[in-house]
């Protein structure tokens, strides 16, 4: 029997901008260490602290940081690099944003980097992390034990098989359409060895010996859309189009499994997963 392995790890410091590509990734209780602890978020007086994404501005796909030592550093088209600290000013002054039906407590980024995104974006922004007190509980609905996330939309983690992604692939190219790489969907977690769509049944297995738990299929959304590479969309009904022939349900059209860890510890590249999945 072929083993299932870990093939590709990413992190996406700022949500709904770009991610990096990762052979190793450390388990804090919100899930990758610096996933999702960024965000851009309005700054008019309308819908002041409400986040931003790719939804309504692809462009932020381009939006590309990168670790540098201590720093984040931040590149775009067209803007000198901005540079922000990993580390959190302790006892920070913290503000209210949005993320769907949350209000999570955020520091603010400066000054500075409100106005690099404002000019980016051409709206009044600023960017913000999650302040490092804040717990934002994912729903307890799906998760059987308590657990937290950052900015994601709900869970610490994605998980999609490389299989998956063929499957869909061939129906996309069957239809006339061109096929897509995994980066549209924006996994944390991508493995190779199981049949398509198998992580569907995983509600609980391990990695590298530590515990994990499938949560909830993801539902798919228009983020999926954009062509992260060029910032836009080149076809605004693929992959959800082709993906509603075949995985459509009540939520929508679902493509890879939210997953929460049950312990601390490092996950890389080649790790097996494990035995245990159930």
């Amino acid at each position: 029997m072929t083993p299932v392995v870990i093939s590709a790890l990413h992190i996406y410091p700022i949500k709904s901008c770009g991610g990096i590509n990762v052979t190793q990734a450390t388990l804090t209780p919100r899930g990758f260490a610096h996933d999702r602890q960024w965000m851009i978020v309005q700054d008019d007086d309308d819908e002041r602290g409400m986040f931003l994404t790719q939804r309504e501005l692809p462009e932020m796909a381009l939006i590309q940081p990168t670790f540098d030592g201590e720093t984040l550093l931040i590149r775009a088209p067209g803007m000198d690099n901005l540079r922000v600290p990993l580390a959190q000013t302790p006892d920070a002054p913290t503000l209210p944003v949005i993320i769907w039906r949350d209000t999570c407590a955020a520091v603010d980024a400066g000054a500075l980097a409100a106005q690099w995104v404002s000019d980016y974006l051409r709206l009044p922004a600023r960017l913000v992390r999650m302040a490092d007190a804040f717990v934002r509980p994912v729903d307890p609905t799906y998760a059987r034990t308590p657990a937290q996330t950052g900015f994601s939309d709900g869970y610490p983690l994605l998980l999609i098989s490389e299989a998956s992604l063929a499957d869909l692939n061939e129906r996309l190219i069957g239809r006339g359409k061109a096929a897509i790489p995994m980066h549209r969907f924006r996994p944390n977690i991508v493995v190779t060895g199981c049949e398509a769509y198998a992580e569907d049944g995983w509600s609980e297995f391990t990695i590298a010996g530590l515990p994990f738990e499938g949560v909830k299929l993801c539902a798919r959304c228009a983020i999926t859309t954009v062509d992260p590479a060029m910032g836009s969309i080149p076809d605004v009904q693929e992959p959800l189009a082709t993906l509603a022939t075949y995985r459509k349900a009540t939520r929508g059209v679902l493509f890879g499994q939210n997953v929460i860890h049950r312990e601390l510890g490092r996950i890389s590249i080649g790790d097996l997963v494990g035995n245990e999945v159930k």
